[in-house]
Order: structure tokens, then C-alpha cells, then sequence
């Protein structure tokens, strides 16, 4: 999906701010080492945090705009965190990158973007053929939860986050709305609505409109075996709870090529 109206606001939207999930991915990143692939590393959120390990990270997003910031941001960093990091602008569901890595990761559900069983099976072959032998994959999902996709009261404008200031001045508010729901292809169109205050006092409101495919637990396991893949842990959380222990949770997987 393409944030080009909205990517300037990313890092500045608190729960992607407090996410508690960019220590989970640095750690294993250590584990094994590196070279990683970060696929939809957006504005570098882990990217970043992950080449000041000293970690070699190659971040690979379609969004022109999500890598406009990341290179604004990595361009902030000293030139030995700069020099492990590169930038690639690809498609998750098609990409050659002519070298292997030791960890694969999607952080926050990029591949929730994928609508089609089709599309979710391209990514995952393609990054496994980027992996070396025995090489992880980190496939971050979230959990569905029943009760959320059945309440109505989502198809209205819902949300509790705080107001942010932009650096310029300008205050932004953000709220979200389920558009539809396709129970058969398990496809929600989302969007999130920001308006926005300008120090002139002027009004905007900007509708970032996109669809996401929640999967459940054992379909995600056939699909993670149909690429190749050998799943060797299941989390519901980046606390590395194990699956099941809270509800709704997240799907954390670990596989192994």
C-alpha cells in the first residue's frame, strides 16, 4: 500500500512510537548474526535500531515515500550505522537481490497486504530462496480476533490515540474505520483518517484507504510449509509468550529454511 500522503506522519504516531516489538527483532537479529532482510522496513523503525547493533540490514519496501523518510533518517546516523544499512525498492511478492542472508523479517504485517493465497506464497518462496541454509524467517502477524471482526460499531470512526504536534507546527489527530469486510476472501478494507490542525488555523483531513488479509494460526503454518519453510516456534507476543497464553495476541512465527 502506498503512504504517500501519510509516511511523513509515521514515526510520529505514538503506538508505533511505544511498539514494543523493534528489541524481539535486534535480538534475533544478533542470534544469527546477520546479514539480515528487513521486507517493508517503511521509515526504518527497525531497520535502523538493527544496523547500530552492528548488525548488516538490506530494508526492502515499495512505498517511495516510506523510503524517502528511511533515508532521511538513516542520513542522521553515524556513517558506521549508515554503512550497514541499505535501501532497496522492491516488491515483496518478486525481488532479487543476487545475495542470501542469515534472517529474513516482516516487522508489523506488511505481508498482511497480500490479498491472495497466490501473492502470500510468491513472498514467501522468494525470501526463501534469499535465505542461506538453516536461515530464519520471522513472519510477524496478528491474531484475528473473533469478536473484533464481528463488531459493527468498527465500521464507524473509532480510536483513543492522543493529538500529535508535527514538527512544523501542525497538530494531528488520527482515528480509524473498518470501510468492508469480505468474510470469504478474509480481506478488511481499513482506513486511517488524520486530521489535521495548520498553525494558520486551517482544516484537513487525509483518508489512507487499504486492505489487509488476517490469516489464522494453521493457515499460516501450510503456508509457511508450502514455501519451503520449517516452523520452529509459534509467539504471542515479542516477550516470546507462547502462543495461546493471551488472547487475541499476535502470530509471531519462526520458521527455518
Amino acid at each position: 500500500t502506498e503512504y504517500a500522503h501519510t509516511a511523513e506522519f509515521y514515526d510520529f504516531i505514538t503506538p508505533y512510537r511505544e511498539r514494543q516489538d523493534v528489541s524481539f527483532f535486534v535480538e534475533m537479529a544478533r542470534q544469527t548474526g546477520g546479514p539480515a532482510l528487513e521486507v517493508g522496513s517503511g521509515t526504518g523503525r527497525v531497520l535502523i535500531p538493527t544496523a547500530r547493533a552492528g548488525i548488516e540490514i538490506t530494508g526492502l519496501d515499495l512505498s517511495p515515500s516510506m523510503l524517502a523518510v528511511c533515508r532521511k533518517n538513516l542520513a542522521q546516523e553515524p556513517e558506521d550505522v549508515q554503512a550497514r544499512a541499505q535501501l532497496v525498492s522492491g516488491d515483496m511478492r518478486n525481488f532479487n537481490l543476487e545475495r542470501r542472508f542469515n534472517l529474513a523479517t516482516l516487522p508489523f504485517r506488511p505481508f498482511q497486504h497480500l490479498v491472495t493465497a497466490a501473492d502470500q506464497l510468491a513472498c514467501l518462496k522468494t525470501i526463501h530462496r534469499h535465505l542461506n541454509p538453516g536461515g530464519k524467517l520471522i513472519l510477524d502477524l496478528f491474531n484475528p480476533s473473533v469478536q473484533f471482526l464481528a463488531d459493527e460499531s468498527k465500521l464507524q470512526e473509532f480510536g483513543d490515540e492522543a493529538e500529535f504536534t508535527m514538527p512544523d507546527g501542525r497538530k494531528v489527530l488520527r482515528r480509524a474505520r473498518i470501510a468492508a469486510r469480505d468474510y470469504f476472501r478474509q480481506v478488511q478494507d481499513s482506513e486511517l483518517i488524520y486530521y489535521i490542525t495548520h498553525p494558520d488555523g486551517r482544516q484537513e483531513r487525509l483518508v489512507h484507504r487499504f486492505q489487509m488479509r488476517y490469516l489464522f494460526r494453521y493457515e499460516a503454518e501450510h503456508l509457511l510449509v508450502r514455501a519451503g519453510f520449517e516452523v520452529e516456534n509459534l509467539y504471542a507476543d515479542y516477550d516470546k509468550s507462547p502462543f495461546g497464553s493471551k488472547y487475541p495476541g499476535e502470530l509471531i512465527f519462526v520458521a527455518k529454511r
